[in-house]
């Protein structure tokens, strides 16, 4: 029966706007305050109806959290003192106080520096992380002048955690942190940092790995300062045209659009700015290099970034364009060619992915063209003109016909003018950015209609909705006093008007959509546009809506419609949007009202949503001069009646329907006439409801009625009556109560309870006396009556029982009663003895379960209305304005308006000293006398039956509600003693009593607050009697214990919940109130940073202040020894028999551990004794279940000095064996160790010195406080102590966890827990106990797979914290987990040249000579810089000494555990075991990462020691064939191999001399089977290795590689070689340089020969990667500040990337001469795939598609190029369809990467003579859709006149011999045209006709016939073209083409007529939604002859 509780007091607004706040006084210094932020406070206080504490205090109590959190930082007390005083710091900061500005940034400062601490855990990170965001958002509160941050610490935690090594598996959140607030706080970093930071960044970029690639660009975008980009905006750029990703462009794009937005204002990147901001916030090891960069314009006076468009050049904005594009993801017809970016990420490993992701590219394009927008180009002639057509008026120039004479391919393809580029470019509106804009729209305006709709609509429509966003947030920024930006570059409104115009097609076309996410978009995209230009959404929105509402055809139709009227409801209702809107109102309403249906639940919501968009902003009332008159006359017109909703009031010459302008007068009297309607429509739309709820399905289970779907509508109904109701007229309110009580008094239905209930709630709402005068005497009546009949007197006490027929008066009265309730207070007080004897009478005679509910929810109502502070009434304008002479007569001047804060007049209910006297009556006189009943049922000797269970649940109902009704009439007063005691046993353990932050109460609306008031003692003493009968009962019944008293139980639990929980905000929950502000916001919002809202909002924000005070005090819930027995009593229950209850109970308890502290730690002990042997089973599963909630799990294991009981009592659950019992601990067990992290308290020991002198600098601005220091003293002994004991605690969790463990008696399940927790407990900053290490050791071979599998990777954990401990320098390289190799050597690179480059990469092919090496460090593992620009130093290793160990001795503290590895490390049958698993049958076929590491681990550790141990097993496993034998040997031998890497030189040389005659064993076994096993051993022992570490296995793969004939009569010894080779080649990547010329040269020489295919696919594979390892960037200098000069100085055709640098060119023009050959020797027929010509076309087509889909796919277009005539040949082959398909898709994908520019001109002319000399047909039809898919991913790149010339080339081909080329020339013709400039489509359509009209047919029989035929079809196919291309639009000369030209070809012969037809059903299908407006365009004339097209159809008619 929850739906008919208590009234929901966040929707209570009542009306009497008598009554004013009387209690308020606002403090002195908030009402006086110039700062702009106390006037803002100024604002929420004078929304109280109290006062609230003076800003001084708040101060002085800001200052106390402020010194604790420094006290905190000092005496490293970080858990938990930082974490109570950082969330007393955010609940202050709820209050709306202003934090001052010195402060702030102090705050900030310590916030910052306690992130960047290596080694902080990361929930406190986290909540620094949270504290920093919210003190640094403000750009007004803090700019980069208050304050500057160091970014070096960020990058040094990031760089170290962002890629993990292979041994550690540990994945934490360090890098989403730092991302994070890198992000947040990249503005206060420096910008003369910036050159250091590049630096530092671009060597790391490395084209041959996409990690690097991705991770540098991370570091560039995310560290940068984006206020002085000048200096490397076009090395980004560079650096994006050459690197194909998506995951790149995603990044790349968000950059740009904060970018686009900061610097439309010039002053930002002002370079003088650089010098005058100070530079004092540098860290260790940052230096500043400052380039010379006099390039860099720096005029005497700046005029900012502005450039060809925005801040971007021409060439950079067009390849912007093209990736917005691309980013839409349209699919053509292409086998997607938008997949090359996605699968080249594939490449990227997944800690990229940890990084906080970029904002959604849509959303990024969007804002990046929005603040490109400039009055920057000279406007098109037809922008300024009105604009009859939607359609783009692309830019072009106006060509003059050329008269041609010859052929008619030669008359088709005739210039259309290239001259055209020398005259003056224009563009829409005189904006280069929107022209893009309205072409991009164009060319995807197909895919926005719902019958082409798929997943890229969604994105196509959020791309409009955010264009439209951010253009009215830029417009409305730009009409600030403060803004910036210059007015020369402003919005205009010409650009406002010409984008609403381009937009609003394609949105009208979307908003029909079925997909409810781009119907949503495309809503928030109208109301965005409504807002801009009302005039031309709302007309054409109104002609759509008005015939979908009237027919009523389909329901998707008609909801769409509505949906897209409650957009644009603001230009409706609002007079300040649209003066004219209003008038429709009303018609609209009344088509609206069909819309109330029970049998259509979305269209009903549809409708609802709409109602409450208008009804909150107007008055629903006759005007003065409505009820004079209805005929007025104006200027001597008459105006009578109200304008019908008729479309002939569209006057058809204005701009798309667009009305004639009236004056206002005019527009108020038509209003005023229409006002008259209000009455007719307010009563039949109450008609409707009432007919909706008398239809209501019957109650069910629980009293809800029907299903959820109806509970909402009755609820979305209710709440739209609602508005009606507040906003109604005197007159119309008391028609509408009448109406409601003539309903309420004249029947009686039980399946609408509920929802009279609500409706009365509606009228109560508006009117609270009128509505209590009215039912309150009619409801007392007939409850008496029922009552004395007997109603409600059968007893029942179950939810779950159905009420009674005859019971249903009585509900139907109690329903419309409480109801009534929902009201004003004051109200109330008139009929108090009534409701007291009628109260009395109630709970003596109601013993019905839903009977009494329903009473004592009544009693809760009344009591709540009389005792709750809460607003009065939230009417669209202020009281004293609705109540004023004016406003009756005017109302209609005021509709939709919008209020200043300051503005505001809010009226509210305060409780008086009546009604609190009242609610005491009810008290004294009804609840105390049942309390005292209540205790006499728990009397001894009383029996307990169905009558005294009965009397037990409805007396405590009563009492239960009467507690629920008063949440905030007594303020709870905590005594110094009872917070002593609350301290003492609180969940925070061993802290210090000043660092447990507590609340000081303040005002938040408390009727009664004085504790030495008796009213205030009376409740508190009587509330105190409840709480103790509660716990007496709790005791009683679960002595008594039996089933029937589970009812009783139930009720019991409920009156704990309200005892201990409604108080405060229970009734007003913050979070709530927050949500719905935000939502009523959000709908309410116009556009973005709105200063001015409907009053409503006010409202609800007032409320939002309301509960956050009530929030503050409801913090610190007191608890005294009654509130722990409670406590108790609710554990007790949550472990009884019955489920029911046992839930009940757990979930009260969560809730209360939220709102009480010290409950986690009371419960605990007797939850872990309910876990002990002989518990029964229920309660045990009770236990089990209570802990498993996240409160107690975490706390119990979080908590290291509570965790040893929680495992061990986790652990003894064994002996219950039952299935269930064990799935619950299984489960617990997971919630455990998701929160069991590993113990490392190494922060305790880092210094920041960063931190201290925060921390110090936050405190020198705050009041001296003499107890400081010796506060910081006791709390850093006490933190000591707490980490002592932290640590103790650890040791004897893992003494417990061991002994668990090695007992025999544990069960396998337990047993892979506790190795779990012993993988956990391994430690970074304390030693591995030996017996530890044994045991993890003994479980590596154990049986089962899952102990095995934490067993290794725990011995990886054991030594790599060995390795650790033994080569750091102190805690924070044990924090940041960093290694200091004493091998590792920098080697500066002075002479960094490509020189350098070139040797340093030779050297890796040079074996090592050691005696050379030992003095100089020449082994490189991973290059770190080189391939873009070097590093200054770069780090090496040396080799290790001949014969001593490299890192022995190990570190002290881990002796006893080497000592225990050793022992069982040195012991062959530990290996011998070992092997049996590792052997064992898997369903794998590659070696596994965990146990060559884990071998790898020991071998490091030990060095040789162990390898004569595991020999023997070995040997044993080399020689068995089989393939699991194989695994297990490759993986022994690659751990041995990788862990030998620092042996000493002669003990390595020993290993090589043993494995090298085994290498020619394991790689030349002929199996497939063993292949990919040996391949992934070469990956795991080459990978990030210098190939000089394993000289003997690059000896052997490189000569096998060499010598193997790959032209031999097996394949597969080729290919097993080749298979090595590539796994070599792949993991070495840029290593490989010295081996490329020698690998090219073999494979070049088999290309010819070799006739295995297997073999050609290889070599391929070897191009794509040699001519990727071979990329090269061509700076003159590989230095970072010469590369990052040239990107700026260098042309933009500079080739400074290196990817027009083809490394194959010279093979692949070789190739194309050998194909000439090939092909004249190709074999005939089915033999022709083995002939060379096809063999190598293959490789040819795999190779570049391998290219098209890597990073830098850009670099494939030079050898595509040349190749195009040869792949254009390949497509026509029908004898290999392979070939011909892998050819056909190569074209196709390659479309989908953005050319360099110098190639587009090349690549298009090399289409174009492929279409122009290819003498087959089938060529050229396969080339010309290729000509679409090209034009439409690469239109913004290619040039004008080169579109030109596109068409002219399509145009011919309307020519050609054959039907099916004509055909798709001309469908091919339209997809251009749509994006081609205006003038060549006037010129073409001349063109066209003209040849229509010259083109007679002679007869069928003349030899001219057939030329003359295919003349005329290509004239009528070219004007087809034209026709579609404007699918959604009519031009205006399309309704003469169509009925003038193409009609008189209806009846030609084929394929004329068949052409013509098609178009015309395509244009009938295409226009069908907007045929009433396109309709207007043509003559009447022409609709006959339209008609006659299409063959009678008559939707035309």
């Amino acid at each position: 029966m929850h739906d008919m509780h208590t009234p929901d007091l966040s929707t209570l607004t009542i009306h009497d706007p008598g009554i004013t706040p009387t209690t308020r006084h606002i403090p002195e210094d908030i009402l006086h305050a110039n700062d702009p932020y106390l006037m803002k406070l100024r604002n929420y206080a004078v929304s109280l109806p109290y006062s609230i504490e003076p800003n001084s205090r708040m101060q002085e109590m800001l200052d106390k959290i402020l010194l604790r959190i420094a006290q905190c930082v000092e005496a490293k007390d970080y858990d938990p003192g930082l974490i109570q005083w950082d969330s007393m710091l955010t609940y202050w900061c709820r209050l709306k106080y202003p934090i001052p500005k010195e402060k702030r940034i102090k705050v900030a400062k310590v916030y910052f520096h306690i992130c960047t601490t290596p080694g902080m855990p990361s929930h406190i990170v986290a909540a620094a992380c949270d504290a920093l965001q919210m003190l640094t958002r403000s750009k007004k509160k803090l700019s980069i002048d208050d304050m500057r941050l160091p970014w070096k610490p960020i990058y040094d935690i990031l760089s170290k955690d962002l890629f993990l090594t292979r041994r550690q598996f540990e994945i934490s959140q360090t890098s989403w942190y730092m991302g994070y607030v890198a992000e947040n706080v990249r503005r206060f970093f420096h910008p003369a940092a910036i050159d250091e930071m590049l630096s530092t960044f671009l060597p790391m970029f490395n084209g041959t790995s996409l990690n690097t690639i991705l991770a540098s660009q991370y570091y560039m975008l995310i560290f940068l300062p984006p206020s002085h980009p000048q200096s490397y905006l076009p090395m980004l750029f560079r650096l994006w045209e050459s690197v194909n990703s998506y995951s790149y462009d995603e990044r790349m794009l968000q950059f740009l659009s904060r970018l686009a937005e900061m610097h439309v204002d010039p002053t930002v990147s002002d370079p003088r700015r650089v010098e005058e901001i100070p530079d004092d916030a540098r860290s260790e090891h940052e230096g500043r290099p400052n380039w010379p960069n006099d390039d860099l314009e720096s005029k005497w006076r700046w005029s900012g970034l502005y450039q060809d468009v925005g801040i971007f050049n021409e060439h950079d904005w067009n390849y912007i364009m093209g990736k917005c594009l691309a980013s839409m993801e349209i699919p053509l017809a292409d086998s997607g060619s938008l997949t090359t970016g996605p699968s080249a990420d594939n490449q990227a490993g997944f800690e990229v992915s940890r990084l906080p992701k970029p904002r959604w590219r849509i959303a990024s394009l969007a804002r990046i063209i929005v603040y490109s927008m400039a009055p920057d180009g000279l406007p098109n002639p037809n922008s300024a003109a009105p604009t009859p057509a939607f359609t783009p008026f692309a830019s072009g120039t106006a060509t003059p016909l050329p008269q041609q004479n010859g052929g008619l391919a030669d008359y088709l393809s005739a210039p259309l003018g290239k001259g055209g580029h020398l005259k003056a470019k224009t563009y829409l509106a005189g904006c280069k950015a929107l022209d893009s804009l309205v072409k991009l729209i164009a060319s995807t305006e197909g895919f926005f209609h719902p019958t082409n709709s798929g997943s890229w609509t969604t994105d196509l429509s959020a791309f409009v909705k955010y264009v439209v966003y951010e253009f009215n947030k830029r417009w409305h920024e730009e009409e600030q006093a403060t803004c910036k930006t210059p007015l020369h570059r402003r919005l205009t409104k010409e650009m406002k008007r010409e984008l609403v115009k381009n937009l609003r097609t394609v949105a009208f076309l979307a908003m029909f959509s079925q997909d409810s996410t781009t119907v949503g978009n495309i809503q928030s995209c109208l109301k965005s546009m409504s807002v801009m230009e009302p005039d031309l959404i709302l007309h054409p929105i109104l002609e759509r809506a008005v015939p979908a509402l009237e027919s009523l055809v389909e329901t998707q139709r008609t909801m769409a419609v509505i949906k897209a009227l409650g957009a644009i409801a603001p230009a409706m209702v609002c007079r300040g949007v649209y003066y004219s809107g209003a008038k429709y109102i009303i018609p609209i309403l009344d088509l609206l009202l069909p819309g109330i249906d029970l049998n259509d639940p979305p269209k009903t919501f549809c409708t609802t949503s709409f109602i409450v968009e208008i009804a909150q902003y107007i008055k629903f009332g006759e005007m003065a001069s409505a009820e004079q008159s209805t005929v007025e006359v104006i200027d001597g017109h008459v105006l009578s009646d109200p304008p019908i909703m008729r479309l002939e009031s569209f006057n058809e010459g204005a701009d798309n329907g667009a009305e004639v302008e009236l004056s206002r007068d005019e527009e108020d009297a038509i209003l005023k006439n229409t006002s008259a309607n209000f009455a007719d429509w307010v009563a039949a739309f109450l008609r409707r409801v009432i007919l909706l709820f008398e239809n209501l399905p019957e109650e069910g289970e629980h009293g809800a009625t029907g299903g959820t779907t109806e509970v909402q509508l009755v609820d979305a109904v209710s709440g739209a009556f609602s508005q009606i109701c507040v906003h109604l007229s005197e007159p119309l309110y008391d028609m509408v109560l009448n109406m409601v009580f003539d309903y309420a008094s004249g029947n009686v239905r039980s399946n609408a309870v509920r929802a009279i209930h609500q409706l009365v709630e509606c009228v109560a709402n508006a009117n609270p006396v009128k509505t209590l005068a009215k039912f309150m005497p009619f409801c007392e009546n007939n409850i008496r009556v029922e009552l004395d009949h007997g109603a409600s007197s059968f007893r029942t006490t179950s939810d779950g029982s159905t009420p009674l027929p005859s019971d249903t008066t009585l509900h139907w009265n109690l329903a419309i009663l409480r109801g009534a309730m929902y009201n004003d207070g004051r109200a109330t007080l008139r009929y108090r003895e009534e409701l007291i004897s009628l109260f009395r009478l109630l709970h003596k005679k109601t013993h019905a379960k839903r009977g009494f509910s329903s009473s004592g929810k009544l009693l809760s109502s009344t009591l709540l209305t009389l005792t709750h502070t809460y607003p009065l009434e939230n009417k669209f304008v202020n009281p004293e304005e609705w109540e004023s002479e004016e406003f009756r007569t005017n109302h209609h001047l005021y509709w939709g308006k919008l209020y200043k804060p300051e503005d505001v007049k809010l009226s509210w209910h305060v409780p008086n000293a009546e009604e609190v006297d009242f609610a005491l009556q009810i008290f004294r006189e009804l609840v105390e006398p049942v309390l005292t009943t209540l205790n006499g049922l728990l009397e001894p000797g009383v029996v307990r039956d169905a009558v005294w269970r009965n009397d037990f649940c409805r007396h405590l109902s009563f009492v239960r509600n009467a507690f629920t009704g008063i949440p905030t009439l007594a303020k709870e007063v905590n005594t110094p003693e009872e917070q002593q005691a609350a301290m003492e046993s609180s969940d925070i353990m061993d802290e210090i009593p000043e660092m447990i932050g507590i609340v000081d109460p303040l005002n938040s609306g408390f009727a009664l607050s004085d504790t030495s008031d008796p009213r205030h003692q009376y409740i508190s003493a009587l509330r105190q009697q409840f709480g103790h009968f509660l716990h007496k009962a709790s005791v009683s019944l679960r002595q008594q214990g039996e089933e029937n008293t589970v009812d009783a139980v139930h009720m019991l639990i409920r009156s704990i919940r309200t005892y201990m929980m409604e108080y405060g905000d229970s009734r007003d929950n913050y979070w709530l109130q927050r949500d719905r502000y935000e939502s009523e916001a959000n709908v309410a919002r116009h556009h973005a940073n709105q200063k001015v809202w409907p009053r409503a909002v006010y409202v609800r924000r007032a409320r939002f202040y309301h509960s956050a005070r009530l929030h503050w005090n409801s913090v610190e819930r007191r608890r005294s020894q009654l509130e722990d027995q409670l406590i108790d009593d609710v554990t007790e229950w949550g472990m009884w028999n019955y489920v029911t209850v046992r839930e009940t109970s757990q979930s009260l308890l969560e809730n209360l551990c939220n709102n009480y502290d010290g409950i986690r730690r009371r419960c605990l002990p007797a939850l872990y004794k309910a876990l002990d042997p002989g518990t029964e089973d229920s309660r045990m599963k009770g236990a089990l279940w209570t802990l498993n909630s996240s409160v107690f799990a975490n706390y119990a294991v979080g908590e290291p000095t509570l965790a040893t009981e929680m495992v061990k009592k986790l652990f003894r659950c064994q002996h219950n064996e039952r299935p269930s019992i064990q799935q619950y601990v299984a489960n617990l067990a997971d919630t455990c160790l998701s929160g069991f992290a590993e113990p490392c308290y190494v922060v305790y020991d880092i210094d920041n010195p960063g931190l201290e002198s925060a921390s110090t600098d936050l405190r020198s601005c705050l009041a001296p406080d003499r107890h400081s220091n010796a506060i910081v003293s006791r709390c850093r002994a006490r933190r000591i102590r707490r980490i002592e004991l932290m640590n103790r605690a650890s040791e004897n969790t893992t003494q417990a966890i061991l002994e668990i463990a090695q007992s025999s008696k544990t069960h396998w399940r337990y047993s892979i827990i506790a190795v779990k927790c012993l993988r956990t407990l391994v430690r970074r900053d304390a030693p591995t106990s030996p017996e530890h290490i044994q045991y993890i050791l003994s479980r590596t071979h154990d049986s089962n797979s899952d102990m095995r599998y934490y067993a290794l990777r725990a011995v990886m954990k054991i030594s790599r914290f060995i390795k650790l401990k033994t080569t750091s320098h102190g805690p924070v390289d044990l924090a940041l987990e960093q290694n200091h190799n004493p091998l590792r050597r920098k080697v500066p690179s002075q002479d960094a040249s490509y020189g350098f480059t070139s040797k340093w990469l030779a050297q890796f092919k040079v074996p090592l000579d050691l005696d050379c090496a030992c003095r100089k460090p020449l082994l490189c593992d991973k290059i770190d810089s080189g391939w873009l620009v070097w590093k200054d130093a770069t780090s090496c290793f040396l080799p290790p000494h001949p014969s001593e160990p490299t890192f022995q001795p190990w570190d002290q503290g881990s002796g006893e555990a080497i000592a225990t590895l050793r022992s069982v490390a040195t012991d062959p049958s530990y290996w011998e075991k070992l092997s049996t698993h590792f052997a064992a049958e898997n369903h794998t076929d590659v070696i596994s990462q965990d146990n060559a590491s884990c071998v790898k681990s020991i071998f490091q550790v030990l060095d040789d020691e162990p390898f004569n141990a595991l020999e023997p097993t070995l040997d044993k496993l080399i020689k068995d064939n089989d393939k699991n034998k194989q695994r297990a040997a490759a993986e022994f031998i690659s751990g041995v191999i990788c862990g030998s890497k620092h042996w000493p030189t002669e003990r390595q040389i020993k290993l090589w001399e043993w494995f090298t005659p085994h290498m020619a064993i394991v790689f030349s076994q002929h199996g497939n089977d063993n292949l990919p096993v040996w391949v992934s051993f070469l990956e795991y022992v080459f990978f990030n290795k210098d190939p000089r570490r394993l000289q003997p296995l690059v000896d052997y793969i490189v000569n096998q590689f060499n010598t193997v004939d790959l032209n031999g009569e097996s394949t597969f010894d080729a290919v097993q070689v080749l298979c090595f080779f590539r796994a070599f080649y792949e993991e070495l990547g840029w290593q490989f340089t010295p081996w490329v010329e020698d690998t090219i040269e073999r494979c070049w020489l088999e290309l010819s020969r070799s006739e295995h295919d297997d073999v050609l696919a290889y070599i391929s594979e070897i191009f794509t990667f040699t001519g990727k390892v071979m990329w090269r960037p061509a700076p003159s200098v590989p230095v970072a500040e010469t590369f990052v000069r040239e990107c700026r100085t260098l042309s933009l055709d500079h080739n400074i990337m290196g990817i027009r640098w083809a490394y194959h060119e010279e093979r692949v023009l070789e190739l194309v001469y050998k194909f000439q050959g090939w092909r004249d020797q190709r074999l005939p027929g089915v033999r022709a795939f083995q002939s060379t010509y096809d063999r190598v076309g293959v490789l040819v087509c795999k190779w570049l598609f391998q290219m098209v889909h890597d990073t830098n796919a850009a670099s494939s277009f030079d050898y595509i190029l040349p190749l195009m005539p040869e792949l254009f040949r390949f497509t026509e082959l029908n004898d290999n369809d392979d070939l011909a398909h892998r050819a056909k898709l190569l074209l196709v994908r390659m479309c989908g990467v953005i050319l360099p520019r110098p190639l587009i001109n090349p690549m298009l002319d090399a289409i174009f003579k492929a279409i122009q000399s290819s003498p087959s047909w089938r060529v050229r039809l396969k080339i010309l859709p290729l000509v679409q898919v090209f034009y439409f991913r690469q239109a913004p790149m290619i040039s004008e006149i080169k579109i030109v010339e596109l068409v002219e080339v399509v145009c011919r081909c309307l020519d050609d011999e054959v039907v099916e080329v004509r055909e798709m020339a001309a469908t091919t013709l339209s997809g251009i045209l749509r994006l081609s400039p205006r003038r060549s489509i006037v010129a073409l359509r001349d063109r066209f006709v003209r040849l229509a009209k010259n083109s007679a047919l002679p007869d069928r029989r003349a030899p001219t016939y057939n030329a003359a035929l295919r003349q005329r079809h290509a004239a009528i196919l070219g004007i087809c073209a034209l026709v579609e291309s404007y699918p959604y639009t009519v031009e205006k000369w399309l309704p003469e083409l169509l009925t003038g030209v193409l009609a008189e070809h209806t009846y030609d012969p084929i394929p004329i007529s068949t052409t013509v037809r098609k178009c015309a059903s395509n244009f009938k299908k295409t226009h069908q939604d907007t045929w009433h407006e396109d309709s207007k365009r043509f003559s009447d004339d022409q609709m006959a002859a339209l008609s006659t097209l299409l063959t009678g159809s008559s939707y035309y008619a």
